[in-house]
């Protein structure tokens, strides 16, 4: 997956936008004003940063050399996870990025996540 192929699918999961609070080189994904995915979308390698369960954080870690705990992150909700070609399949890092989006949206408030189409407690759904 590239920096391209990254940012549509970000930006794909229903509500979310890109913002820039850190500068210019940092892409920020939000959803109901709360981040899911951060990342430097002209880095080599390419690295993005996801919320994920602090239990599956640490299997993540334990399982894939190119996820480690989050840079400048709460280490205990946060992977930084490297897209360096072919360490990690397109699939499994697409994945990462809607559990990180639908880990957010389940802590929306509850018209929030109606708006989304998200059950109430769970992620957006998806179509």
């Amino acid at each position: 997956m590239d920096a391209d192929e990254l940012r549509r699918w970000c930006l794909a999961q229903p509500g979310a936008v890109e913002a820039f609070p850190f500068g210019p080189q940092q892409s920020v994904f939000k959803v109901g004003g709360r981040i899911f995915a951060i990342t430097a979308l002209d880095r080599t390698p390419l690295e993005v940063s996801l919320k994920a369960e602090p239990e599956l954080a640490l299997h993540l870690r334990a399982s894939y050399a190119a996820i480690r705990p989050g840079y400048h992150l709460n280490k205990r909700h946060w992977n930084t996870v490297t897209l360096d070609e072919g360490t990690l399949s397109d699939q499994l890092i697409r994945d990462l990025v809607e559990d990180s989006y639908d880990l957010v949206v389940s802590a929306l408030p509850k018209r929030t996540r109606t708006e989304l189409g998200a059950a109430p407690g769970e992620g957006a759904r998806r179509g």
